[in-house]
Formats: C-alpha cells, structure tokens, sequence
C-alpha cells in the first residue's frame, strides 16, 4: 500500500467513526475526563522508517493512561528481566481492569501486567531504590525517545484528579502491601503511578511512539527483541482487559487501550497503529477506537494469524 493510499484509508475510516450514532460512554469516575468531549476521533499510522500518515483529531492532546502500562512493563523488563514476573503474572484477567476480587483468591499477585494491580506492581518495582521525580522523568525520556518527540509531558490536573478520586486503586496497593507484594508505601507508588496514567500525547505522537514494539531493521531499537516479543504476545492476551478475547478476534493484531480513549496497536513488522475516542465500551475500551482498527486490519489484511 503506498502513501497516497493510507492516507485514503484513514480519512475514510476517520469519516466513518465521525459519522457513527453510538460513540460510547467517556469515564467518569475520573472528573478530568468526563469533561473531554465525545464528539471527537483521531487516527494515526507510522510506519517503521517513521513516515507517519493521520486523519480526524490525531493531533488533539489526550490522557494515554493505561497505555502508559507498555512503556513501564518495557522499563520493568529492562531493569528487572523474568525477576518481574516472581510478583506479577501473565495470564488474563476475566474479570474488569480494577477487581480486587482475583487478587485476594490469588494471594496478592496480578494476573497480568496491565491490569490496575498488575501496573500498580511494575511501577512499584521501576521505583525501587529510585524517588518518584526520577522515575517519572525516566519514564517521560523512555516516551519522549519513543516517538522522537520532546514536547510530551505529563497533565497535572488530570494527575490531581486521578489522586483525589483513586480511591480503588489504593486500595488495590495496600491490598498488595499485605501480601508482601509492594516494595515502597501505597502513597509514593500511587502517586507516581498516578502522573504515569496523565501523560498527555496525540495520536500521531502514541503511533510514532509504538515503533520500537514493531520489530525489523527500520524500527527503532530501545529495548532486546526478546522483550519486545514478550510485550507484544501480553498486549494480545491481555492489552484490553476483559474484552482481549473479543479484541484479538476482531482485530488480530496485539493492542493495549487506556480509559482516556486511546488505543496502541502494533502490526508486527509493518507499523504501529494508535487511535483516539473517548468515548467507552462496556470493557473500558474506547468504542470507535475497537471498531476502526477492525476495520483497518480487514483493509489492509494485517493479522498476526495471517
């Protein structure tokens, strides 16, 4: 496919969601984001040499929240290697994003990473040793670097929000905690985890950003190949929480989704997808967003599965 042509692509696909009746429900147990309008939808495909094709708002600023869970998990491995996965685990979740259900009958360790206790986990573990100034500035170069991109930072009202209103994920860290699986104070690993989640990106800045999970000698190289298989294979079984069955599916291709309505999806090999609607599904999942890559995968034939 030429550039002419995914450029055609997007707009049309952008043109489409736009015109769609039903654009979901924006959260609303974080006051910052039931303010964002749902009228809106941004697309963005990067290619692995870095061009860039984008339609509708993909140049609006957004919440990336949980997929801010993909550059930590990167960080994680990185630091830590399979130590990691002796406090979280790598299994789906089956049940919604903040239960604290699964970990009180699985002694306090996550199924996955990218589930809120499992994050909650991969952050408490980047911060060991470390202030929570320092790991997040770690965090924003990891991003920054990603997408070649400097002008990316960190929302502070959507922090302040998500701070005064995390009531459950404090819970799900002190849940933790009394299991032996925290290594600082609730506190200091929700707060950072907190300004994690606010990291305010476009769609085209997410999509240049996927690059180093696409693979090949085009694509940036920031982490080993190994962790990038290991990253892509969890974002395909458990990137969208309880509906990764349905997503994998649909689309084929591994994806991570954020409750700010962005979603991160890798074609192996070929391009990082990212989209935007904050408007959600009943899993959590931005619903034009789900729907659009089901229609860019059909288009273009991208599938993990052939």
């Amino acid at each position: 496919m030429d550039d002419l042509n995914y450029t055609t692509l997007l707009e049309g696909i952008a043109a489409g969601m736009l015109a769609t009746a039903d654009k979901g429900r924006v959260a609303d147990y974080i006051p910052e984001l039931a303010s964002v309008d749902p009228e809106q939808f941004g697309i963005a495909l990067a290619l692995a040499d870095g061009r860039c094709f984008a339609a509708g708002h993909a140049d609006t600023p957004f919440s990336i929240q949980s997929v801010s869970k993909v550059f930590t998990l990167a960080l994680a491995l990185g630091r830590l290697g399979d130590r990691l996965w002796q406090r979280v685990g790598r299994e789906p979740s089956g049940l919604p994003f903040n239960s604290i259900l699964q970990l009180e009958h699985e002694g306090g360790i996550p199924r996955n990473p990218f589930i809120n206790a499992g994050a909650l986990v991969v952050t408490d573990a980047i911060l060991a040793g470390h202030q929570p100034r320092e790991v997040l500035g770690e965090i924003l170069r990891f991003v920054r670097a990603a997408a070649d991109d400097e002008n990316i930072h960190i929302d502070e009202s959507v922090a302040r929000s998500e701070t005064d209103h995390g009531h459950r994920n404090m819970a799900l860290a002190h849940f933790l905690a009394a299991h032996g699986n925290f290594v600082n104070s609730p506190d200091l690993t929700c707060g950072t985890y907190f300004h994690q989640c606010a990291i305010e990106m476009t769609a085209r800045q997410l999509a240049l950003a996927g690059r180093f999970l696409v693979g090949g000698p085009a694509a940036p190289s920031l982490i080993s190949r190994h962790s990038v298989r290991r990253i892509n294979a969890l974002m395909l079984t458990c990137g969208h929480y309880d509906g990764s069955g349905d997503f994998a599916y649909r689309v084929g291709l591994p994806g991570k989704s954020g409750v700010g309505g962005g979603i991160l999806v890798i074609a192996p090999g070929r391009a990082s997808i990212a989209v935007w609607s904050p408007g959600l599904n009943p899993h959590g999942n931005s619903a034009l967003g789900t729907l659009a890559v089901e229609h860019l995968a059909r288009a273009t034939g991208w599938s993990i599965f052939g």
